[in-house]
């Protein structure tokens, strides 16, 4: 469920500071871009429960939420993360799928989800007292539907050099290489065009 009108995806920063735009074409994958664990810990955005709110907002789903989030939710989600990260890549990896990440995705999904409801005036809108427990559910939902659907076998990971971002594919031809041409795939092409010059120069 996406906003009506907002572009899907996140703006990242990259680790030498240039700004780009990146649609992982999931919900889950959006969370993921949040930090990780081990040497993803470097990325973590997470610190704090209104990091996760100001996440939620910034995400695919539809404005107006109304967020609150306790401490131990955005413990919670931090797990939650690490495990989607986790299977992401293996999946993308053609890896077997880890029994304890799975686990704590179908403990959130089991939760209640978020709740929309309609409004008089034929719009829609979040039920009021939106949890971040119903945020996490959503989410896990999300990426069970993305696992078990028609692009299961789609979940990619950056071609790019140093970059190890997850996504859907879901061009046509399914042959998506980075995460964004504007970050990646210039820089490959760029690489490409200095290698093909200096076998050129040597050449001469």
């Amino acid at each position: 469920m996406e906003s009506p009108g907002r572009q899907p995806g996140l703006t990242l920063t990259s680790y030498g500071g240039h700004s780009f735009r990146f649609d992982p074409g999931a919900l889950c994958l959006e969370l993921v871009t949040t930090g990780g664990p081990g040497a993803f810990a470097r990325w973590e955005v997470l610190h704090e429960p209104a990091d996760l709110v100001a996440w939620a907002n910034r995400s695919r789903l539809p404005d107006g939420l109304g967020l609150a989030v306790t401490q131990d939710e955005l413990a919670e989600a931090r797990g939650l993360r690490n495990a989607l990260l986790l299977l992401a890549a293996d999946r993308a990896h053609g890896r077997p799928l880890q029994p304890g990440h799975l686990d704590i995705v179908n403990a959130a999904a089991a939760e209640p989800p978020l709740v929309a409801r309609l409004t008089p005036d034929g719009t829609r809108a979040w039920a009021p007292g939106a949890t971040g427990t119903q945020l996490l559910s959503t989410v896990a939902r999300d990426a069970i539907d993305l696992f078990t659907g028609p692009y299961a076998d789609r979940i990619r990971e950056c071609g790019g050099h140093n970059c190890a971002l997850l996504f859907v594919d879901t061009s046509r031809p399914g042959r998506r290489r980075w995460c964004s041409m504007e970050h990646c795939g210039n820089r490959a092409k760029a690489r490409a065009f200095r290698s093909r010059q200096a076998a050129d120069e040597q050449a001469t």
